[in-house]
């Protein structure tokens, strides 16, 4: 796991490299090896002028062991409290040992890995295009429990550790981490990367951690200083005023242990780091994150759902519409290095999509030979069948035809095309730049190998692509659709509208459901229903969520945000509160809708309708659920995903039993 190499200077390199994993981790190997390692380098001190650490594989370390601590019980605490002093004490003696010691960051240093490199004495990293460092803990609902903590706030001070660092899950280049305090120097190629760590050893013989030094003071004063005495409230309060009154553990956790060891030694600080980590490994909502966003995003952006079949890789991708959407798909492509041409009707509209690498035009010429085209036009049937017959005949043989739309049945839009199947929804979601989520839709006679080379393009410019069968509204449209339905319909009944808004986020929602259907626009809300409505006839069940939402646009003339009022009021496009007309439908009966209630029905909504599309098969899998219900449509982390919420409820059935008598037949679980 760790090589042991000393040149003729007698410095050591200390390479890791474990032989039965892709990336180093913190497992039981790297333990056993860094114990190795130290006890030699004790024993031969005399001979050893500096140490350098790094890696063996194209990353440095990916951190702590997670299919060890995503099983962590109760009854594992003593267990993993030997571990984590075990890995402790381990660093602690290197940092001690007396000699300098560099990191050399050759690849990603996230979690445990960056806990590493701080137990050095200096860091070099390489400035290479994967090499990012950083905290993600809090991601996972965990914190940095090697010492990271404890390092980081006697590094840079207790303020800029938390805000930057340690509570943000902030993954940094190295130029970046450099400007912000854990990077002291950043090399351009491996050569010099292991060049400038012996400069440094030998120009450092009795280099020390800071606060090994006498007189060190931590930087921005310990919460005995007076000035950050008086500033320490208001680190809990904006910390809750973030979390919008969702009570994550993670971040909580974080803050007491930086506090609570900033006043106390090193050792003593050490401690309660690991107390507070081994309270978050054995709780639930761990479990429930790191089942989430490790175990099933890695399986859906390993290719879980993606069809065993070799394609081609995209060439020349051609984008036909240059709105908000169209230039971010654009510019995500370009920044994979791919060519992009960009049509809309006229070269002045399709000048809004310009980019370094992005070609606009108005002709259907200038897609010629492209292999892969994207729509992105309005949400009109008739509209995106008259862009896919322009510009298909100019198209390179067998190209890959993808729409965009958020919405309609991708098996429809396909009968409108000479090639049905290679037609595939790509649905992104906004801001294309931002949002990580890409929904490949896959119609009834789309072929395996057109999903197989959506899902390729998806990976190369970094998006994490989930599967999903054809429907209308698909996974991710239909699902949210619950929420905003359930949320509008509290409204109907007489819930105050602040009541409904902080109910979803102090259950974890990142906006509350009102705001976002201003965001998404009342008047496509209701367009989009009455599209269903149209094709569904008689089978159509109206809800008082759908007569106030057309009261809102047909009476009200409150269409959403961009027409600058809905449910909010707006001055120069930002929200200014809640619209005054709505507290006109409160009612006595809907002021005493218990709050709990109101959390879990937006919950229980959505898990019920995201267990429906896995049962009809519109979600081929529950990893694509979950990692789609978080990372596209804003279900809470802390559940582990929509489907996941439903697992580790302590009784799923007998609450959804209870709010569907409650509040509806929409509630009782199947």
């Amino acid at each position: 796991m760790i090589r042991y190499d000393r040149d003729a200077d007698g410095v050591v390199t200390l390479t890791m490299d474990d032989p039965d994993q892709s990336a180093n981790t913190m497992n039981a190997a790297y333990v056993a090896a860094m114990t190795a390692a130290l006890d030699r380098l004790e024993a031969e001190r005399d001979e050893v002028t500096g140490v350098i650490v790094t890696s063996g594989k194209t990353t440095f370390f990916a951190g702590g062991d997670v299919p060890l601590m995503s099983t962590a019980t109760e009854q594992d605490a003593p267990a993993l409290r030997d571990l984590l002093g075990t890995i402790k004490r381990d660093l602690r003696r290197l940092e001690t040992y007396g000699r300098p010691v560099v990191a050399a960051v050759n690849g990603a240093a996230l979690g445990g890995g960056l806990e590493i490199a701080l137990a050095c004495h200096h860091r070099v990293a390489l400035d290479a295009p994967g090499t990012r460092l950083g905290f993600p803990e809090v991601t996972l609902g965990l914190l940095p429990g090697a010492g990271g903590v404890t390092r980081t706030v006697r590094m840079l001070g207790l303020a800029p550790a938390l805000t930057t660092w340690l509570l943000t899950g902030r993954r940094m280049r190295p130029q970046d981490a450099r400007e912000n305090g854990l990077v002291d120097e950043v090399a351009a190629t491996p050569a010099e990367l292991v060049t400038r760590a012996k400069e440094w050893i030998g120009k450092n013989p009795g280099a020390a951690q800071p606060w090994d030094r006498p007189g060190y003071r931590m930087p921005g004063g310990t919460p005995a200083t007076p000035k950050l005495a008086a500033q320490l409230p208001a680190f809990a309060a904006t910390l809750r005023k973030q979390l919008k009154g969702n009570r994550l553990p993670a971040p909580e956790a974080i803050l007491a242990t930086a506090v609570e060891g900033a006043q106390v030694d090193f050792a003593t600080a050490e401690l309660i780091e690991t107390r507070h980590l081994i309270t978050l490994l054995t709780g639930q909502i761990a479990k429930n994150m790191m089942g989430a966003l490790f175990f099933d995003l890695r399986a859906v952006n390993g290719g879980l759902a993606r069809p065993r079949v070799e394609v081609l890789p995209a060439t020349k991708i051609a984008v036909l519409g240059a709105g908000m959407m169209g230039a971010g798909i654009a510019q995500a492509c370009a920044r994979a290095g791919l060519p992009v041409v960009v049509k809309d009707v006229t070269p002045e509209l399709a000048e809004r999509a310009a980019g370094p690498g992005i070609v606009t035009t108005a002709d259907v010429e200038d897609l010629r030979g492209c292999d892969v085209v994207i729509e992105a036009v309005f949400e009109d049937p008739a509209l995106k069948a008259k862009v896919f017959a322009e510009v298909e005949p100019v198209l390179a043989p067998g190209a890959l035809l993808a729409s965009n739309t958020s919405t309609l049945p991708i098996t429809g839009l396909a009968g409108s095309v000479g090639r049905p199947a290679d037609f595939i929804g790509m649905h992104f979601f906004s801001p294309v730049g931002r949002m990580p989520l890409l929904e490949i839709v896959v119609g009834e006679r789309t072929r395996d190998e057109a999903v197989a080379r959506a899902f390729d393009l998806g990976r190369r410019i970094g998006k994490t692509p989930i599967v999903v069968n054809d429907g209308r509204g698909f996974f991710t449209s239909r699902v949210i659709g619950k929420f905003l339905d359930e949320a509008i319909g509290m409204l109907a009944e007489g819930v105050p509208a602040p009541s409904i808004e902080q109910a979803a986020l102090q259950a974890g929602y990142p906006t509350g459901p009102l705001a976002l259907a201003d965001e998404v626009s009342l008047a496509l809300v209701q367009r989009i229903r009455r599209q269903y409505e149209a094709v569904s006839g008689d089978g159509f069940v109206r809800q008082p969520s759908h007569d106030l939402v057309d009261a809102m646009v047909d009476k009200h003339d409150r269409p959403g945000r961009a027409g600058g009022r809905g449910f909010y009021t707006y001055a120069d496009g930002k929200r200014t509160g809640l619209w005054d007309g709505l507290a006109e439908l409160a009612t006595d009966e809907g002021r005493a809708v218990p709050f709990p209630d109101l959390q879990d029905r937006f919950l229980f909504a959505e898990a019920l309708d995201a267990r429906a599309c896995l049962d009809e098969g519109v979600l081929r899998t529950e990893e694509d659920g979950n990692v789609g219900s978080i990372l596209g449509i804003g279900f809470p982390a802390w559940t582990g995903g929509v489907l996941r919420f439903a697992h580790q409820h302590a009784d799923f059935p007998g609450r959804a039993t209870e709010l569907a008598a409650r509040y509806g037949d929409r509630f009782m679980p199947s």
